[in-house]
């Protein structure tokens, strides 16, 4: 009975550590922006804008990592799956699991969303299975499917999403492909292990936060964009935004001044730094729609469980080892 129960919490563990909780709520925060800013006020249309991008952000971890598993295998053996903790046919069953329940919470609601739908699950497969090894096309097809959760999220409140919000989603794109840029510095080593092709093992770090930053800035004036436009309050929206740029240079400015080397666990910090950040920029969306005071309310205890849970579980999940590895760029 006592190593059955041990079974039970090891697997229950390695779901969790597939979930990446301090992801996990990011989703489900642009998906209620996406609904509120297309005018959506029901509680019910609210909940399943949230519900419905939130597992397919964990279909796509779970299948995310079952592709990857020969890549982690190398550069992350302490992984669920490759460390033999979760099997591939338990990542691959919740994969599907979570995202047959997103497709009928998303399309029960508007019938429309069905092809955003299978083009954001064929993106998070060509992601991982094509896209990932080629460079800047991984991490723009990354970046597309947060795009995709900001529209689906105001179609769940409304047959089509408004053209306010269509900048908004644009913007978020090349934030994402930013922030996922900049996690592919922090994984350079194990990607050249692998043979994937991405911009810091083509090109060096140095290009790679730089294309980065200039991604991430091009983000944030597309979003700054739509203020005009927005649904309710111009000025918490250009709130949250300057308080999203700030994070973010927080985020960029120590990787900058890194220079050609930059260590994994730096560029995991700037990377935490980042996954802080969008939180605070998701909520300025929710704050054009509905207010600062409900924007607050709730990014505050989303951001409080995002930083406790990134500190209690992120390190482990992408250090096999706790050593700091030297990347360099290459010689011309």
């Amino acid at each position: 009975m006592a190593g059955r129960t041990e079974r039970f919490r090891a697997a229950v563990v390695a779901h969790v550590q597939t979930w990446r909780p301090y992801t996990t709520a990011y989703p489900a925060l642009l998906g209620l922006a996406g609904a509120v800013w297309a005018g959506g006020s029901g509680a019910g249309t609210l909940l399943v804008a949230a519900l419905a991008p939130a597992l397919g952000w964990l279909s796509g971890h779970y299948l995310g990592d079952w592709l990857d598993r020969g890549l982690d295998a190398i550069g992350k053996p302490q992984r669920p799956i490759p460390s033999g903790r979760l099997s591939p046919d338990a990542a691959l069953t919740g994969g599907i699991g979570c995202a047959a329940v997103s497709m009928v919470l998303a399309v029960g609601a508007n019938w429309r969303i069905l092809p955003l739908f299978v083009a954001a699950m064929a993106g998070i497969v060509a992601y991982s299975r094509v896209f990932k090894k080629r460079g800047l096309s991984g991490n723009v097809a990354r970046g597309t499917l947060t795009a995709l959760a900001i529209v689906i999220g105001g179609m769940i409140a409304r047959p089509l999403p408004p053209w306010s919000l269509l900048p908004v989603a644009a913007g978020f794109l090349l934030h994402d492909t930013a922030t996922n840029l900049v996690g592919t510095v922090r994984d350079v080593d194990g990607d050249r292990a692998g043979g994937y092709r991405s911009v810091p093992v083509r090109r060096g770090v140095r290009h790679a936060v730089r294309l980065a930053l200039a991604l991430y800035a091009g983000g944030l004036a597309l979003v700054a964009s739509a203020a005009a436009g927005t649904p309710r309050d111009g000025f918490g929206y250009a709130a949250f935004l300057v308080l999203a740029a700030v994070t973010g240079a927080a985020a960029f400015v120590p990787l900058l001044r890194s220079g050609a080397v930059i260590d994994a666990r730096s560029a995991l910090r700037g990377h935490e730094v980042l996954v802080a950040e969008r939180l605070v920029l998701a909520a300025a969306v929710l704050a054009g729609g509905r207010g600062p005071g409900t924007a607050a309310s709730v990014v505050v205890p989303v951001l409080l469980f995002s930083l406790v849970t990134q500190k209690l579980m992120r390190s482990g999940h992408e250090f096999p080892v706790p050593a700091a590895l030297v990347r360099k760029d290459p010689v011309a």
